[in-house]
């Protein structure tokens, strides 16, 4: 229980700490910057079209993780968050359509369809580690409260940018803090099953694919024949295949080394 507790208390420092930090910063709009992808190539009538195509790749995981979950879930998935992983595969799927939308014409009016299934996935997989380390009632309770958060942050980024004042704080806390967040509850709980690697390779492979994204025209410049932003969505597209195959491969432990989840 003390070693619960002092979990418990780094995650609220971790939270409260960035939090603060984000209240400190001063509101910011969209950079209008970042809508100047390098490969901006039109193939068959498609414009940017790579950076459209590469979106194809995110149907994968999002339709086999619903496929393989099914109505009734998987002996790799906890009954009592099945409404979280659909929702992580479903906001994958999503993300395939929102990201080719957002690539034919960008600009902030399609960024938000780029960005709304985005925050699915993202809260849905928080709701998941929360459920599967700390507490599975907690993880279940904060299901809903998390998505209704992600999109309210989007919205109101939205409404900001619709005012002339926009302001991207919210968004990023909803992005970013999960980032921060999940690394210290696998640091300080056991998971409710046996594996857990992958998901530490999950976030390797979303840090490289900001890179990439960082890296688009350098990316881009060595060859003219795939952009750091594409390359982004084939390595950001690895992700969820490898949490679905994580799931696949992985089995629950014994109750008598996971009943304090169920608290």
């Amino acid at each position: 229980m003390r070693n619960r507790n002092k979990g418990l208390a780094l995650v609220a420092l971790v939270l409260l700490g960035v939090i603060g930090a984000f209240a400190l910063v001063e509101p910011y709009p969209q950079p209008q910057t970042y809508f100047l992808f390098a490969d901006h190539r039109t193939l068959l009538g498609i414009s940017n079209f790579w950076n459209v195509a590469s979106n194809v790749l995110f149907l994968v995981p999002g339709i086999a993780g619903l496929w393989i979950l099914g109505p009734g879930g998987h002996r790799g998935t906890l009954a009592e968050l099945d409404p979280a992983y659909h929702l992580f595969f479903a906001g994958v799927l999503l993300t395939a359509f929102g990201s080719a939308w957002f690539h034919l014409a960008p600009d902030n009016n399609s960024l938000f369809w780029d960005r709304l299934p985005m925050t699915i996935a993202f809260m849905a997989l928080a709701a998941i580690i929360v459920g599967e380390h700390v507490s599975i009632v907690l993880g279940r309770r904060l299901l809903w409260p998390l998505l209704t958060l992600g999109a309210i942050s989007v919205l109101y980024w939205d409404f900001s940018e619709s005012r002339d004042a926009g302001d991207l704080r919210l968004y990023g806390l909803v992005q970013f803090l999960p980032l921060l967040v999940i690394p210290v509850i696998l640091l300080g709980y056991r998971s409710v099953f046996d594996r857990t690697r992958f998901i530490w390779i999950l976030f390797i492979l979303y840090a490289l694919a900001k890179l990439c994204e960082l890296l688009d025209a350098a990316i881009y410049s060595l060859g003219q024949m795939i952009s750091g932003h594409t390359l982004k969505h084939i390595v950001a597209s690895l992700g969820p295949l490898l949490m679905l195959h994580g799931i696949m491969q992985r089995r629950r432990l014994p109750a008598a080394s996971s009943e304090r989840h169920a608290e």
